[in-house]
């Protein structure tokens, strides 16, 4: 298959061009012949426009591209090697949301041939690959794993707004459903990820790697977020002690903040779900989830009870929150707890105004029911800024002080203004 992909004998197929797929089917249409599937007709416009949907990549990265972006099965049948790289999601009670992975699928299960290759992308919990998504290929085309065609993963690792850890640069674990499969599937993306790859000894291996990953992270900032709240009641800055701490070689550097997005905030309830059918219930992995699902509410109510404090009047109060993507420097609204922010303030009929340079109002209506101010008041009782964008970090205490009453709060969450801002109360995590 390898050499076959090399010679442009073959073609591989990447299905779902989002924020993981575009850019691998980019990456791999430098050295290969390549066909972008998507079920967007929209979206497959743009990109056979040279745009991209999702505002992380710049025109140049079509350029020189074998490329054919396509919405079509019939198109899709003349690949041989499929990249899954759909989203999934959890629904509105964090039990995992299995339908895009599965439709993508039936997507493959449709246009298989014998001596084919599907490699998944996408975070799921370790087995969800060969017991949820096996079984659809395999009815549907009527072939057999192992025996017709091969079977692995190999989880994404993009950062999303990193420029520096980009797909090339980053060790790539792969795995294969039998040695034959590992090898091809390992010198395939040798092509492209410079770092190499590691080879994981299963399937189920290389899936449970990718969803710890983004579990540690979360637990990390989750403990973050817990001493952030016992060092307010102790009146002490977060960030001075984390300051402090980091001098010593070995402590780990994580901050406080909002967890959200599409990886961290998701990827340990699929690790926690599948505990629960096996007869096991997490507690260091959902105490973790707990505080960090609640640290939205928690900063609404620090806010609300300054303005109480100083302005009494909470009905005709207004508050400017300046970011509204999922972290800084992207245009990704995906699970941005910003909306937990919004929301918990809205309880308390706070007038709402939200900003964000990156961010698409009409999306974000359409997705949380709020959009975004072009140009900000003056009179604010607070601003929250729980995104830290490049735009917003040279901007001085002038700035807040023109956009706010003298008694406001600048709820820092980041700290980027820590010992910056002294007129008016300044707070952070």
């Amino acid at each position: 298959m390898y050499q076959e992909l090399v010679d442009k004998k073959v073609k591989l197929a990447v299905i779902g061009l989002g924020y993981v797929g575009l850019p691998i089917a980019l990456e791999f249409a430098r050295k290969i012949s390549v066909i972008g599937f998507d079920i967007s007709a929209k979206r497959i416009e743009m990109m056979k426009q040279g745009i991209d949907p999702s505002n992380e990549l710049e025109k140049e990265a079509f350029d020189g591209c074998d490329i054919t972006f396509t919405d079509s099965l019939d198109v899709l049948r003349e690949a041989k090697f499929f990249i899954v790289a759909v989203p999934t999601p959890v629904d509105e009670h964090n039990v995992p949301d299995l339908t895009p992975v599965q439709k993508a699928s039936e997507t493959v299960g449709k246009v298989l041939k014998k001596g084919d290759y599907v490699v998944f992308e996408s975070t799921v919990y370790p087995g969800c690959t060969e017991e949820d998504c096996l079984p659809i290929m395999e009815k549907l085309s009527g072939l057999k794993n192992v025996t017709d065609f091969k079977l692995g993963y190999s989880p994404e690792r993009i950062n999303p707004g990193d420029k520096n850890h980009t797909l090339s640069s980053i060790v790539k674990v792969v795995s294969g459903c039998d040695a034959e499969s590992l090898d091809q599937i390992a010198k395939t993306y040798e092509l492209v990820v410079k770092a190499g790859v590691h080879r994981a000894s299963n399937i189920k291996v290389a899936e449970a790697a990718k969803i710890i990953e983004n579990t540690q992270r979360d637990l990390n900032i989750a403990l973050m977020n817990e001493l952030s709240l016992i060092f307010d009641k102790m009146g002490i800055n977060t960030y001075e002690v984390l300051e402090a701490a980091g001098t010593k070689w070995n402590f780990l550097k994580f901050q406080p903040g909002l967890v959200g997005g599409h990886c961290i905030g998701v990827d340990p309830y699929y690790l926690t779900h599948k505990a629960k059918e096996l007869g096991y219930h997490s507690e260091v992995i959902l105490a973790g989830r707990n505080i960090n699902d609640n640290m939205g509410k928690i900063v609404a109510k620090k806010v609300i009870q300054h303005i109480i404090k100083n302005n009494g009047d909470v009905k005709s109060s207004k508050v400017l929150i300046k970011g509204a993507t999922f972290k800084e420097d992207v245009s990704d609204i995906r699970n941005s707890k910003v909306s937990d922010v919004v929301n918990a303030l809205k309880e308390y009929y706070v007038n709402v105004d939200v900003e964000d340079p990156h961010a698409d109002s009409d999306e974000l209506m359409h997705e949380y029911g709020f959009g975004l101010v072009e140009n900000p008041a003056s009179d604010y009782d607070a601003v929250i800024i729980p995104v830290p964008h490049k735009q917003y970090k040279d901007l001085d205490e002038n700035y807040y002080t023109s956009i706010t009453k003298p008694h406001a709060m600048v709820a820092d969450l980041k700290g980027i203004y820590r010992n910056k801002i002294t007129n008016r109360t300044y707070w952070s995590l």
